[in-house]
């Protein structure tokens, strides 16, 4: 069985309504957080490449929080082949509401918890980001309310795709 290893940041921002998560928009109905493969260096290193490549965040945009770090482990099926992968998340805070998504993406969001956990189809994404807003929380003394309206960006149409970078 071949094995896949990626890593990515469960990146968020303080608002006036709330927390926000920002998730990236794949097509249909897949969001997920940034992540990808690693190319020869470090878990953390790959994170750190693969969300600058994917939302122009840079790492001295991000405060990450040394104490979180979450795993998953899963198969999927690949040219008729199993695939054994695991991804590290590391959890990071920014302050940078501009996101310039990648070509492999059709968009994004900010989003307030309730509304990312609705949007994520996987569970184990939906357990991620509930660890990741749960660590904040117990972090912040409970002070970390996510309350009001999701900020998103729509999907791209071929008609009129949105602009990069910004938050609606």
């Amino acid at each position: 069985m071949q094995t896949e290893t990626s890593a990515g940041i469960i990146v968020y921002r303080k608002t006036n309504e709330g927390l926000k998560f920002l998730v990236l928009y794949h097509g249909g109905r897949y969001w997920n957080f940034p992540k990808g493969k690693l190319e020869g260096e470090s878990n953390f290193k790959a994170a750190i490449r693969e969300v600058e490549e994917e939302t122009g965040l840079s790492k001295k945009d991000l405060k990450f929080s040394d104490w979180f770090r979450v795993q998953d482990r899963f198969t999927f099926t690949k040219d008729r082949e199993k695939v054994f992968k695991v991804v590290s998340y590391y959890l990071a805070e920014t302050s940078n509401p501009k996101i310039q998504i990648s070509k492999e993406h059709q968009g994004y969001g900010w989003f307030l918890y309730e509304d990312a956990v609705r949007i994520l189809i996987h569970p184990n994404l939906r357990r991620n980001l509930k660890r990741a807003y749960d660590a904040i929380q117990k972090r912040s003394g409970g002070r970390a309310s996510s309350g009001g309206f999701p900020r998103m960006r729509f999907p791209r149409s071929q008609k009129n795709p949105p602009r990069k970078g910004g938050d609606v």
